[in-house]
């Protein structure tokens, strides 16, 4: 009896190792500082661009297969790419004033992935709940993952998050001073 009562102990710790690990292999941790996000804004005069770091994200998969994400986004790191000195300085701070994205009150965002569907061989369509200055609405991006290494471009409508500076749908008049309700973010992330 006593070898039995052993060799259940021993195959119950045995599976319950397995089914542990199964479970953080299927987690696939982001390396934030090999991984990069670009920010792109558009204005009836041009364009702007720069890079916003993560915090943190998580890829979950089952069977080697997407299955959910999770994302951070630090705020308070946008930064202009596109401009230099004292230019760059003015829109860095712009941006992160209340007139936009307001850092001092919320300096995260974040990025929920609510459905995942495959749509190809490396290729998913992804819902998800993008919060920005405390507003969550749904998203639909593709995200493509080869090896450890995915990437995904998000159109995002600033309108639906209190974004209101320089806007057409919250102020009339605007003519060439108008900066479009929808940027791009670029994602290319590692894990």
């Amino acid at each position: 009896m006593k070898n039995i009562m052993k060799t259940l102990g021993l195959v119950a710790v045995l599976f319950l190792s397995f089914a542990f690990n199964t479970i953080e292999d299927d987690k696939k941790e982001i390396k934030v500082e090999s991984s990069k996000v670009i920010w792109k804004g558009y204005k009836v005069t041009g364009s702007h661009q720069g890079t916003i770091n993560l915090k943190s994200g998580v890829l979950n998969f089952e069977d080697d297969k997407l299955v959910g994400g999770e994302f951070v986004i630090d705020m308070t790191s946008i930064n202009t790419t596109d401009l230099e000195g004292n230019w760059k300085d003015k829109l860095d701070g712009h941006l992160k004033s209340d007139d936009f994205f307001g850092v001092a009150t919320y300096p995260e965002a974040t990025l929920v992935f609510t459905n995942v569907e495959a749509s190809g061989k490396n290729a998913y369509k992804v819902v998800g709940d993008l919060t920005i200055k405390g507003k969550t609405n749904p998203v639909e991006f593709t995200i493509s993952i080869y090896g450890s290494k995915a990437t995904a471009n998000l159109k995002i409508d600033r309108s639906k998050y209190d974004v209101r500076y320089g806007s057409s749908s919250f102020f009339d008049n605007l003519q060439d001073k108008v900066i479009y309700d929808e940027f791009d973010l670029i994602t290319d992330l590692e894990f």
